[in-house]
């Protein structure tokens, strides 16, 4: 079966535990034959910038799966590390991927490029969904650490 990020947001609604995990184990699963392996890991550190990790780092990723890790030993071992974890810091860990100066702030322009041809590429639609919250200053530069409260607390506009 064929992964359709156009039917991405009607196919999952609510972003669940489990459908955060999907999404992740398809951004990981980078040749989608349903096992994250050696490769999958070394190309999505890649995509991410980080070039320099080491095999022995990735096979003790690999690892903590004590076997082949499909999405179902994906789902608990993504549980037993995020588990006792703020969700909050994760997210902006993960946007702090993007911010190699520790700016606090990802530019919108290249976040958008990323979003539109990386991994589970997501839609225009999806996009400006996503950057309908997203706290963006007049250079085009998106204020992370705001958007991480928003994403995590909620927005407080659409609460009045």
């Amino acid at each position: 079966m064929s992964y359709n990020p156009a039917q991405r947001s009607a196919r999952l609604g609510p972003l669940t535990y489990p459908h955060r995990a999907d999404m992740a184990f398809s951004c990981i699963d980078q040749d989608r034959d349903g096992i994250i392996k050696k490769e999958d890991l070394k190309e999505t550190y890649s995509q991410l910038g980080k070039l320099n990790v080491s095999d022995e780092e990735l096979e003790a990723m690999l690892q903590e799966g004590k076997g082949p890790i499909n999405f179902t030993v994906f789902l608990t071992l993504f549980g037993e590390k995020l588990n006792g974890t703020d969700p909050e810091d994760t997210i902006l860990a993960a946007f702090k991927l993007f911010d190699p100066s520790a700016t606090g702030f990802v530019n919108k322009d290249e976040f958008r490029r990323l979003l539109l041809t990386q991994a589970d590429k997501f839609t225009e639609e999806e996009v400006e969904q996503a950057f309908s919250l997203a706290p963006i200053d007049v250079s085009g530069n998106i204020d992370y650490k705001s958007l991480c409260y928003i994403i995590t607390h909620g927005d407080e506009k659409e609460e009045s």
